[in-house]
């Protein structure tokens, strides 16, 4: 019986507060829907942070500091800090969490891209607050950025805490970017590539873009150099992740990559999604990896080797 790694990415930047009520804002929304998350199957959490206030994606150590060590003590899951923070942050800010608690992984955006998701602004009737209209229809005009300097910066960076990365991949020039790395020496296997689909400005998410993504991963890396996982944007997300199940990849569900559970349907919490993904799983004869077992098949250092 197959083991699939279950990431669950609890909150995001993209999303704001007036677009669902059940995105966690605030550092005891955060913990509570991680921890649950964890408990419905996910071995690994995806966090970022956000000013409590008003729910702007924020960098700031002393907010993850607010969350962080009550989800290590309530679970086992792996705990990945974003270094990718929101788009409107310098690498310094995104990478300052991470610095400060020395996490088991890190993610890691391969490249730059358009980074866009101003068409959802149509849909938004009434806005909480005064920041989120102007931040996601301005939208159109964010370039998430991370140069091959920037890459390099955080790669190196956080070498000596041992930490290790979930490398997001949005388009296959960034698997081309991450063989850079490889041979650079910065990157050792096994390491763990996030491909990612339907974001615009991104790679779209057909199925066939899928197969053309793992095959370059093998030719490029050779298929026992690295675990692979999927995550799908918005309405793509479930029946994306069954493709990916079905091909022998990792999934990632949660509301920074979605905030339905169906079709015109908001989920209530994380922990709706991951139990979807569970039931999935089991229908087609796979098992959710525990969190040791995806310590073991990443590579990683532990859970008592952190710093929060």
């Amino acid at each position: 019986m197959a083991k699939i790694i279950i990431s669950c990415a609890v909150t995001g930047s993209a999303h704001v507060p007036s677009m669902s009520d059940a995105l966690p804002v605030t550092p005891a929304e955060i913990a509570e829907q991680a921890i649950e998350a964890a408990k419905a199957g996910a071995a690994i959490l995806h966090l970022h942070a956000r000013m409590p206030e008003d729910g702007r994606p924020t960098g700031d150590p002393a907010v993850y500091r607010e969350f962080l060590p009550a989800i290590h003590r309530a679970n086992d899951a792996v705990i990945n800090i974003t270094t990718g923070g929101a788009v409107t942050m310098t690498v310094q800010e995104r990478l300052a969490a991470a610095q400060r608690f020395a996490p088991e992984m890190c993610s890691l955006n391969m490249g730059s891209i358009n980074f866009s998701f101003f068409p959802a602004a149509a849909r938004i009737k009434t806005w909480k607050h005064p920041w989120e209209q102007a931040y996601v229809e301005g939208s159109d005009d964010f370039i998430f950025r991370n140069t091959f300097r920037d890459i390099g910066y955080i790669l190196e960076t956080m070498s000596a805490a041992g930490t290790r990365f979930e490398h997001e991949c949005y388009d296959v020039g960034h698997l081309y970017n991450l063989a850079h790395f490889v041979d650079r020496g910065l990157v050792k296997p096994p390491f763990f590539i996030q491909m990612i689909f339907g974001i615009l400005g991104g790679i779209g998410p057909d199925l066939d873009n899928l197969l053309f993504m793992k095959r370059t991963a093998d030719r490029l890396f050779g298929a026992d150099n690295f675990q692979w996982s999927v995550l799908a944007a918005g309405r793509h997300q479930m029946a994306f992740l069954t493709q990916a199940a079905l091909l022998g990849g990792h999934v990632r569900v949660g509301l920074e990559d979605s905030l339905f559970i169906e079709r015109g349907v908001l989920a209530k919490s994380n922990a709706e999604q991951v139990q979807k993904i569970v039931r999935i799983l089991h229908e087609m004869g796979h098992e959710p990896a525990t969190p040791a077992e995806a310590r073991v098949m990443l590579g990683l250092k532990g859970g008592n080797k952190v710093e929060f």
